[in-house]
């Protein structure tokens, strides 16, 4: 019976997470801890970003929730840390590989969620300041940008696509 509580704190907790990511990228991110964060939207060469050390302070809390967890027999510190380990995997996916595509993995997704997930980070990205930002989510993906994704595929859809004849040479 246990398991069923442990699988119900890491659902709970991996879906909390998206709120906690988007305060904490709205407010901490984007405020106090820009410093790290700016390189991310004003691109600098090499393949590590300093925003790559949010990575690291996002997995302390997982890390400790699931030692003290194991080591204290205490199922739901383990649950809670594997549900925020989850999330940190999801956001890695998400962001690092079908979004900014740092690993070529699913490079030409036509999935009408990945196209808007990428569409609605796109936007947050155009803001290249802590200000005035949108979008600060990952897997949660406003109305708004769904329907622009559903537009345009509509619209790709109905153009007549006509490609010039084969010529024999």
């Amino acid at each position: 019976m246990t398991w069923i509580y442990f699988t119900l704190v890491l659902l709970g907790t991996f879906l909390l997470m998206e709120g906690i990511t988007w305060a904490t990228h709205k407010w901490v991110m984007h405020g106090f801890l820009w410093y790290l964060h700016r390189d991310h939207h004003q691109v600098e060469p090499g393949f590590f970003e300093k925003n790559d050390a949010f990575f690291v302070i996002f997995a302390i809390p997982s890390m400790l929730l699931i030692m003290f967890g194991s080591i204290n027999h205490i199922w739901w510190m383990q649950a809670i840390g594997y549900g925020i380990m989850a999330y940190g995997l999801a956001y890695f996916l998400v962001h690092d590989v079908i979004i900014h595509q740092r690993f070529k993995w699913f490079s030409r997704s036509k999935n009408t969620y990945v196209r808007a997930i990428r569409w609605a980070h796109k936007m947050h990205h155009k803001h290249l300041s802590k200000e005035q930002g949108e979008s600060f989510g990952m897997l949660y993906v406003h109305k708004k940008y769904w329907e622009k994704v559903q537009r345009d595929k509509q619209l790709m859809a109905s153009r007549k696509v006509q490609y010039a004849p084969e010529v024999e040479l």
